[in-house]
């Protein structure tokens, strides 16, 4: 037993001095931190709070930097006057080996990048395509319907009378239903899917172990995660499928595309329509939330928003009072300068996704004025937006929710500096360069849908003696931020 034991501690030993004697900083790279705990690295500062950690190091290290985080080298890059020069280098750093490594064991289907299916991973792309331009217009008029169905069915009752509830919960009930509606279409005869609370739910469960999947912690680990995502992609069997009618062009692309794959089985279909369903809903559910708070704590906003929901009415020939059935069309929606400021802003506040490329071989990264590190094959390049989100040099008041920072002279805001340059990026929610989120618009317009209905059709305050919601930081990098609580509030149909 002793014997044992000694074995087991010469051979910590032995990893810690392996360790200690590993990686070196060499000639022309960033500053190093390791960290003091095997393999974790500062894993678990970063995981605490990112934005105050990456903070701290720009303060002793500068602008760039190395740390290991859970076994991988990760190089921050601080100063979004450098995100171009990042950006810029699609050959030599690659966002794809990232995201197809984690993507499959997450949402449990195979790699798509392989010889077992040539040509996937192209279509797939190409798919993409119909969540945007033109296509937008189909998908706005469904979802706007959409929308109107349940705030009718859920939530119009009877005239004057206040009712009370959770306002994530209730942002969550309207997009999630009205967005798989939109997606995936109805049942033949009927209006709409029967078990969506119980699918929201368990969806709800596996999203809260999302972060530790992304971490590739295996999934056996996690108690009752691998049942509940078993579940949620039976679904989305083809045969269950095939009994939905009215779904979304991209929706219809995908599943012909899977068609053309013999070696791609029904649960492997499955999986991938799923993942989709996290996609769209995953982050706008908390982005809705956060713009309605915002408007519902600040009058003056709202009352702006509002006023120029009515007079986009009034110019349709409505004087008081919302139609029973209200139309915005796309262009509409994009007139509406303080809503999307609004959306912007909270955007701006409630946002921390981190923007990662994999190297794929040892180069130089040339940067701004005569600049450059050298990076290793295999290190991670990291953007954090919210750094700059939250860069006083660049926003005024960062902290501080201002509905119309994004609006000037009566157009949009797009000048933002740092050094006195202009920046290109300066609000990062959805990424940056080719790994943008495709879906971005249809999110964007999601938002404005919902919002625009809800102050046309309900009155809305945030019941007293509440204090601020605060950020829960534990989905740091992985895009909008859920509340750390909930928020009651009350609404009821709107009094003229």
């Amino acid at each position: 037993m002793i014997a044992v034991a000694l074995t087991s501690l010469i051979a910590f030993l032995l990893y810690l001095l392996t360790e200690w004697r590993g990686r070196k900083r060499q000639e022309g790279e960033p500053p190093l931190i390791k960290g003091w705990i095997p393999y974790i690295g500062k894993a678990l500062e970063f995981g605490r709070d990112a934005h105050k950690f990456l903070t701290s190091y720009k303060e002793k290290y500068g602008d760039i930097f190395t740390v290991r985080i859970a076994g991988k080298y990760m190089t921050f890059i601080m100063d979004p006057v450098l995100y171009p020069n990042v950006i810029k280098h699609g050959r030599q750093l690659d966002f794809h080996e990232f995201s197809d490594q984690v993507a499959p064991v997450t949402f449990g289907y195979p790699p798509i990048r392989s010889a077992k299916f040539p040509g996937m991973d192209e279509e797939i792309q190409k798919s993409y395509r119909l969540l945007q331009g033109e296509n937008l217009s189909s998908l706005t008029e469904n979802m706007m319907g959409n929308l109107q169905l349940l705030f009718r069915q859920d939530y119009l009752g009877e005239e004057g009378e206040w009712r009370t509830g959770d306002m994530y919960r209730f942002c969550n009930q309207v997009m999630f239903e009205a967005t798989f509606m939109t997606m995936y279409g109805k049942p033949t005869h009927s209006t709409r899917h029967a078990g969506m609370a119980a699918l929201r739910e368990k969806f709800e469960k596996f999203d809260a172990m999302f972060p530790l999947l992304i971490a590739q912690i295996p999934i056996s680990l996690l108690g009752a995660t691998k049942a509940i995502r078993d579940d949620l992609i039976h679904f989305f069997l083809p045969e269950k499928m095939s009994a939905w009618c009215g779904s979304s062009r991209f929706i219809q692309r995908r599943t012909e595309v899977f068609e053309q794959y013999d070696l791609l089985g029904d649960l492997d279909k499955a999986a991938h329509h799923f993942a989709i369903l996290w996609a769209s809903v995953g982050n706008t559910v908390p982005a809705t939330f956060w713009a309605t708070y915002y408007l519902a704590t600040h009058p003056d906003a709202l009352a702006a928003v509002r006023g120029e929901l009515d007079r986009v009415l009034q110019l349709e020939g409505w004087e008081s009072g919302p139609p029973p059935n209200i139309t915005l069309t796309l262009e509409q929606l994009d007139s509406l300068l303080y809503l999307g400021s609004a959306i912007s802003e909270s955007l701006r506040l409630s946002s921390a996704s981190m923007n990662i490329r994999v190297a794929q071989e040892d180069f130089t990264l040339r940067l701004e004025r005569g600049r450059s590190i050298t990076v290793r094959k295999g290190d991670v390049i990291a953007l954090y937006p919210q750094s700059v989100h939250m860069d006083p040099d660049i926003f005024q008041d960062p902290e501080v929710y201002k509905f119309d920072r994004f609006v000037e002279d009566g157009r949009e805001k797009t000048d933002f500096y740092k050094h006195g340059q202009k920046l290109k990026y300066y609000r990062m929610p959805f990424g940056s360069g080719s790994t943008k989120c495709p879906g971005r618009y249809f999110a964007v317009n999601e938002m404005k849908q919902f919002l625009s209905l809800l102050l046309l059709y309900f009155d809305v305050e945030v019941l007293e003696g509440q204090k601020k919601v605060a950020l829960d930081s534990s989905r740091a990098g992985l895009g909008v931020l859920l509340p750390a609580s909930e928020v009651r509030f009350r609404y009821r149909p709107r009094q003229p």
